[in-house]
């Protein structure tokens, strides 16, 4: 399920609460309404700002460099890798993006796996990611993974798209029964509010508690505002950095939702020893 794109405006921090932003769909009599995946299929379908969000854009690229220097401090602090070894599994893949960035990293193609819910966006990425990696359509909460058969389960901006809370507890029932003990979900979304954009709203940290009752969590803010980035990306890049030092100009959050270790694992024998 990958997530409709935001809509840019100054944010409302969500961090100490999660009441969602009024949605449309609030509007529709119960009896009118569709199912969630439908819902998010037709929020996406209202998105018109694709190009605002293409790589080649300076503010684009540098949040992607900053999430992923980022990632990469998370998996040497949690000991994971050679990479090569773990199996990890995307949910809301999109067209591929993040697996390409894995691929990069020196993950193994036939130990990743992407689901997206929408058809056109899963054909995007089985144009560009190759044939070992297996990606699949539909809806995440239905798919058989395997039961704790994931050293990783990496999720991003996903759940800031989802409005209906029993959805999302039912999604990350499904991505914890993947994970095995002694391994993690991998989470980027946002941590705050879009007052102009009802088809979104913040996940804080009290929240991802709520749904992962179970999970260790570790996180740290990142990613300067958009309604920042843009214009000062546009005048020099080093100003990207320069505000983003600021917390409180930062809107997502990237954390490690840790399972507790049962029995050694995977990710356990891969880790570096001292």
């Amino acid at each position: 399920m990958s997530a409709p794109r935001r809509v840019t405006d100054e944010p409302v921090d969500a961090e100490r609460g999660r009441t969602a932003t009024p949605s449309a769909d609030a509007q529709v009599p119960p009896i009118m309404k569709a199912t969630e995946t439908e819902r998010v299929a037709d929020r996406y379908a209202r998105r018109s700002d694709a190009d605002r969000y293409a790589a080649s854009n300076p503010d684009v690229w540098l949040t992607l460099q900053e999430r992923q220097r980022a990632m990469l401090r998370l998996f040497r602090r949690h000991g994971i890798g050679p990479f090569g070894r773990l199996r990890l599994l995307e949910v809301g893949c999109g067209a591929g993006g993040n697996l390409l960035e894995l691929l990069r990293l020196g993950f193994d193609p036939a130990h990743l796996t992407g689901i997206e819910l929408l058809p056109e966006r899963h054909a995007e990425a089985r144009r560009v990611l190759p044939a070992a990696l297996a990606l699949h359509c539909g809806d995440a909460t239905t798919f058989d993974a395997g039961a704790e058969s994931q050293d990783l389960v990496y999720v991003s901006t996903v759940f800031s798209s989802l409005l209906d809370d029993a959805f999302q507890q039912r999604l990350a029932d499904a991505m914890w029964g993947w994970v095995k003990p002694g391994g993690a979900v991998l989470w980027y979304d946002f941590a705050v509010n879009n007052p102009r954009n009802p088809d979104v709203r913040g996940v804080g940290l009290r929240r991802m508690h709520e749904l992962f009752p179970e999970a260790s969590i570790s996180s740290r803010r990142v990613t300067l505002a958009p309604p920042l980035a843009r214009p000062l990306a546009a005048v020099h890049p080093a100003l990207y950095g320069v505000f983003n030092l600021l917390p409180a100009l930062r809107t997502h959050v990237l954390a490690w939702l840790a399972k507790p270790m049962q029995a050694p694992t995977v990710v356990e024998r891969a880790a570096p020893r001292c």
